[in-house]
């Protein structure tokens, strides 16, 4: 216990000094926000001066004991290493570990105790405006930083604030189904799942998220995080002002920033599709690298949701002298085949004389696809890329071509007869290896002195399987598991 202790008066000595510089740098914005309920025989009256508000933090907090005991033991439980002996106490053999980590005890300290007063704050049957003005400024000071606390117990606080809702008790409440003890299958209780944004609420954290846009770059890049995960909640992308943050941040002066809101646009274009695509045009009209290459990583999924508006973006992209931005892009050529397949297969003729190694390199892997849709191959996209002589390309065209063999002859005939003109050594030798006299009887058939082979009999895969291996036999399995029962 007198480890206990002598922990616990440290801890309390550092998360009062915390406490009151959180709450300090969270008043800095003046007045705060009316709290979102409130009783109607005692209205709410604004503090007169900032001071008082540290004044009532630090005050609360060394009045109420118990509740620094509760929260600084299950903060401890959270964060000590795994103890094999359970039944030790980890104030005692962890005292010295616990003090070299104050500041991360007091900063989760911080967040349970604005957790508490914000649930208090937004308690209906009895609402506390004192409680209300400490943990709005305390959440408004404790938000600093882009990652840990403040993005995931910052978001569930300001989501509890714009629903005005206790923390975690709008959305948790499970349906009641035949796996609980208390299911009624006679029972019609109606419930409403969704959420619904609080008109007072939206505008408290619209607030808070405004003191955080208006602030440095860590702060703008905790809002980013914030906006992203409120994009889950599409009920509250409107009243949070969720796309205008997203739009205006697409433009900051910080890469950093930026680069974090193309994360946001998949979610925002489902949600939001005209400010998505504005949100796309800033992004794209970008120069600074980061951001670039951040919309490279996401131009799948831009065109899942905008089609043929992500075509501009895809051209443009392969126009960038980064090569990372050049590999992202040509791996994406091969969704073009869903929206337009002419389009699709004249867009790899034309890369296959782009000016970069990576792109051509990239383009393989959707030459299986473009063979079945255009077996006779007559824009001549695969000598074009044997003939490019890169040992990447080749390679990858060879293990194609020697599938294609083993389940298409009449197509390997035609593709070989096309590279005829072309040094095919790079795919004989290994043709050799694997069955040297299948691979001397198609070059007796070049030289038009033996009939064409035939494709082996005991494969019979379609040309799309062609870079797959064969599937097993499952009936032989099936029957077994139909004999035991497993099927009826």
């Amino acid at each position: 216990m007198k480890s206990k202790r002598r922990v616990s008066q440290k801890v309390l000595e550092a998360l009062s000094e915390r406490l009151v510089s959180s709450l300090e740098r969270g008043t800095e914005s003046w007045p705060l926000p009316q709290p979102p309920l409130a009783d109607p025989d005692f209205p709410p009256i604004h503090p007169k001066e900032k001071g008082k508000i540290m004044e009532m933090g630090l005050g609360l907090l060394q009045a109420d004991k118990g509740m620094f005991d509760r929260h600084l033991s299950i903060v401890v439980d959270l964060i000590v290493p795994h103890r094999m002996n359970l039944s030790d106490d980890p104030f005692e053999i962890h005292e010295r570990w616990l003090l070299k980590r104050l500041n991360v005890l007091t900063e989760r300290l911080s967040f349970a105790i604005a957790t508490e007063w914000l649930a208090q704050a937004l308690d209906r049957s009895s609402p506390d405006p004192d409680r209300w003005w400490l943990a709005v400024a305390l959440v408004n000071g404790l938000c600093t930083e882009s990652h840990g606390q403040s993005v995931h117990q910052g978001y569930h606080l300001v989501e509890s604030i714009a629903l005005a809702e206790r923390p975690g008790t709008w959305h948790t409440q499970p349906e009641v189904s035949s796996a609980n003890m208390d299911w009624n299958p006679h029972g019609m209780v109606p419930r409403t799942t969704s959420v619904v944004a609080h008109e007072a609420g939206t505008d408290a954290a619209k607030w808070l998220m405004t003191q955080l846009e208006n602030s440095g770059e860590e702060r703008r890049k905790l809002l980013v995080e914030w906006c992203r995960l409120l994009l889950e909640r599409k009920e509250l992308i409107e009243p949070l002002g969720i796309s205008q943050i997203l739009t205006r941040r697409a433009s900051d002066a910080s890469e950093e920033v930026s680069s974090r809101v193309v994360v946001c646009l998949a979610k925002l274009l489902e949600g939001d599709k005209d400010s998505g695509l504005e949100c796309i045009r800033v992004l794209n009209s970008r120069e600074d690298l980061l951001t670039r290459r951040a919309m490279a990583d996401v131009l799948t999924r831009m065109f899942r949701r905008i089609t043929t508006d992500a075509i501009p973006l895809l051209n443009s992209m392969l126009e960038d002298k980064d090569e990372s931005v050049l590999a992202a892009a040509s791996a994406t050529v091969g969704d073009l085949r869903f929206l337009d397949k002419e389009m699709w297969a004249n867009k790899i003729l034309e890369l296959c004389d782009h000016h970069s190694q990576i792109v051509r390199r990239n383009l393989v892997y959707t030459i299986r696809d473009y063979l079945e849709e255009f077996s006779d191959d007559s824009r001549g996209i695969i000598p074009k890329l044997w003939g490019d002589g890169d040992e990447v390309v080749l390679t990858r065209l060879r293990e194609l071509l020697m599938r294609m063999d083993e389940v298409d002859a009449d197509r390997f005939a035609i593709t070989v007869r096309s590279l005829e003109h072309l040094n095919l050594e790079g795919l004989w030798n290994p043709m050799k290896i694997r069955n040297e006299e299948r691979a001397t009887q198609w070059q007796m058939w070049l030289a038009g002195e033996a009939e064409q082979p035939s494709t082996p009999e005991s494969v019979h895969v379609h040309v799309s399987d062609m870079t797959e291996g064969e599937l097993p036999d499952l009936s032989d399995a099936l029957d077994t598991l139909d004999d035991m029962g497993f099927l009826d």
